[in-house]
């Protein structure tokens, strides 16, 4: 038994049913003496969530919550990023990222009320999880103890865990030979390590993609979808009303069956490493798109240029954990106000892994065909912009009025 721990009488384990949490509920047992209830965040796993009241307790858990978080995750969280337009390195979806926020504001509710005197987390010492499951523990409860097992225990590798879950009759969640390590929720599934840990190795998609068809196995026809938007949350898919959570999950079959959003990444973790994964993102890549789209009509460009610098550091601040903390809140304050005019519905083409614009309108368009047309037109003097032309090149031209001058004195 780990030493100094004896206070830890009980546990709140945050609970997925994979390998790393289902040996930490046994370990924490023998090294901690303690009560360990299981916690289980839904936030749209699906059929991962199938046996996982039985095998929690049959690997030693005293009980099990399992807590349906789907539409607070969509509502709160999801939304709140894709009104951003955030994406981290400019192509990351955030699936991950944003998840955990919401799972650890549930562990610590949990926890008081079941009078834990710990929260643990199956994350590894390597990973970014770890800071966003424990930065968000502390921002509910600062005094809260948190034990993360992967940072002291013995085992050092997936091979390691297998082995110490089959001497304990633990069951394996996987194959022992198809271990990718994956989560998955509503929003995307992600796929890491094996061969995906070899960026010079195309990935074999028959055995990695789960929510999406390849692109070339994709129909040969495209499909058309049209989404509307209020104030940039998607309320409607072709005509009907939907809530968040049944948007994502049609887009996600739609896209799917289109071989849409399949990402392969490599990314900078906060750890300072770099790694390589595959995202599958069918419906939230649509969404993304479709948004940036009605944006492009409903933002005037100043707000649109400074919004897009704002979505760096928004996918930033999410990915590194940071979502309970004053500058996200802040930067929700700017993005929200932003999104007060973009509301319309746009059209799009979905053929073999494209997402192709069809077709975007809005009561708040700034788009306007007198002003554009290269045809005749009645509001646009072409006369003005000489002032505008001379004034907008001043410093331009006093810049190389003096590097002639400079030029001509040396010589």
């Amino acid at each position: 038994m780990i030493e100094n721990n004896t206070n830890i009488k009980k546990v709140v384990l945050a609970y997925s049913g994979g390998l790393d949490t289902s040996i930490t509920i046994p370990w924490l047992k023998e090294n901690y003496g303690c009560e360990v209830i299981a916690v289980v965040g839904n936030v749209g796993q699906d059929n991962e969530l199938d046996g996982l009241e039985e095998k929690a307790i049959q690997s030693g858990a005293s009980k099990i919550f399992i807590e349906d978080l789907t539409d607070e995750f969509v509502e709160e969280f999801v939304f709140e990023t894709l009104k951003a337009g955030a994406k981290y390195e400019g192509k990351y979806l955030l699936g991950t990222s944003f998840a955990r926020p919401v799972i650890a504001k549930k562990l610590v509710e949990i926890a008081h009320s079941e009078g834990a005197d710990a929260i643990a987390h199956g994350c590894t010492g390597k990973g970014n999880d770890q800071v966003r499951f424990e930065l968000a523990v502390k921002a509910f409860d600062p005094d809260m103890e948190i034990i993360a097992p992967w940072r002291t225990w013995e085992l050092k590798s997936r091979e390691d865990e297998i082995e110490y879950a089959k001497e304990r009759n633990i069951p394996l969640p996987m194959k022992e030979d198809n271990i990718y390590s994956e989560d998955r929720n509503i929003w995307h599934i992600s796929h890491e390590g094996l061969d995906l840990e070899f960026p010079d190795t195309e990935p074999d998609f028959s055995k990695v993609l789960k929510m999406s068809v390849p692109p070339e196995d994709a129909p040969d026809e495209p499909t058309y979808i049209s989404i509307a938007f209020e104030k940039g949350v998607p309320v409607a898919i072709d005509g009907k009303k939907m809530k968040g959570t049944d948007i994502i999950k049609t887009l996600n079959k739609i896209g799917g069956a289109n071989g849409i959003g399949i990402d392969d990444i490599v990314e900078n973790r906060l750890v300072g490493m770099k790694v390589r994964g595959v995202y599958e993102n069918p419906g939230g890549a649509i969404l993304y798109r479709a948004h940036e789209i009605l944006e492009s009509i409903t933002l005037d460009g100043d707000t649109k240029h400074y919004k897009d610098k704002i979505s760096i550091e928004f996918a930033n601040v999410v990915y590194n954990g940071k979502w309970f903390s004053p500058l996200r809140e802040s930067l929700s304050a700017f993005v929200n106000k932003t999104q007060e005019t973009v509301t319309g519905d746009v059209k799009l083409k979905l053929y073999k892994g494209n997402i192709i614009t069809a077709g975007v309108t809005s009561p708040y368009t700034l788009y306007s065909e007198e002003f554009a047309t290269f045809g005749e037109d009645g509001v646009y003097d072409q006369n003005d912009s000489q002032g505008f032309v001379n004034l907008y090149a001043l410093s331009t031209k006093v810049q190389s009025m003096m590097k002639k001058k400079v030029k001509e004195s040396v010589e």
